[in-house]
């Protein structure tokens, strides 16, 4: 039987809450595969950045697939949920909306530049002084402003018939089916289901299944599955084809999109063993880690 994804409330503790004279803040937790963060809002913005781990947020219009040390900014008052695909170590920026940049009024992933993953780290220390605290803040919103947004977004319709097939398709991309075969699944006809496509989505039938065969090859390259196994499980008949769809998406190899989220963070051991830790106890509360290794 498939496991079931396990509810969190979100429920943020009132230190953590921007206000006018905290306008941002952090909060920085380790979070188990398969933790689920239910739907939700709340009046202020938030940076979602995963030095560690996969996650995946869905609005009700879109999914998005955030890869390790990528990040998703979330606008005010928009409805979303959180799943964690892969253990993750978790740092959420809270944004007072009375300070939100302009032109960051939708849902988008960006890139982590080395310096707004430090300004983030910095949130972090205790008892920071008000005038650090203003600046850091001021900066980290700055680097958000400048982050290139990544093509990682997977459209989600309101059509229930359209709705069904895209569910079914975005829990396995890669299965066997045709437009064809997918308009009769959900008792349509071929050209309802492509127009339907056209009309809600802004996009094909096969453009949409790639979107959603890139969502799915992310945490595939995040594990170090070898290229040609990855392109395999993804219904591609070789690395190659693989390799020229991604760098068509993404404008860059699977390769080099992975690297430059694991390659720069050698001076997180830290957040290493507080991340192991948190799991080893989650998985078996009668062992305890007694060094880091």
């Amino acid at each position: 039987m498939p496991v079931v994804p396990t509810a969190e409330f979100a429920d943020i503790p009132p230190e953590f809450e921007p206000t006018p004279a905290h306008p941002v803040r952090v909060r920085s937790r380790p979070m188990a595969a398969g933790v689920r963060i239910s739907q939700h809002t709340h009046a202020w913005a938030q940076l979602a950045y995963a030095s560690r781990g996969v996650l995946r947020m869905t609005t009700p219009g879109t999914s998005w697939m955030v890869p390790p040390s990528r990040a998703i900014w979330v606008p005010p008052y928009v409805t979303h949920e959180v799943q964690i695909v892969e253990d993750a170590f978790l740092r959420t920026l809270y944004v007072d909306e009375t300070v939100v940049p302009p032109g960051l009024d939708a849902c988008r992933v960006v890139e982590v530049s080395g310096l707004l993953r430090e300004t983030i780290a910095s949130f972090d220390e205790r008892d920071i002084a008000p005038v650090r605290e203003r600046l850091l803040g001021a900066l980290a919103l700055d680097e958000i402003t400048r982050s290139a947004p990544l093509p990682l977004s997977v459209p989600m319709p309101e059509e229930k018939r359209l709705r069904s097939l895209c569910e079914a398709l975005l829990a396995d991309p890669a299965g066997p089916g045709s437009l064809e075969y997918w308009a009769a699944h959900v008792g349509a006809s071929t050209r309802t289901i492509a127009r339907l496509f056209r009309q809600e989505l802004g996009v094909s039938f096969s453009q949409w299944r790639q979107q959603a065969l890139l969502a799915r090859a992310i945490p595939l390259l995040n594990q170090g599955k070898p290229m040609a196994i990855v392109a395999h499980e993804l219904g591609y008949q070789s690395q190659s084809a693989f390799s020229a769809m991604f760098r068509r998406a993404v404008g860059e190899s699977p390769r080099a999109f992975i690297a430059r989220g694991t390659g720069d963070r050698a001076d997180e051991t830290n957040e290493d063993s507080v991340l192991r830790d948190s799991m080893d106890t989650t998985r078996d509360k009668a062992d305890e880690i007694g060094e880091a290794t």
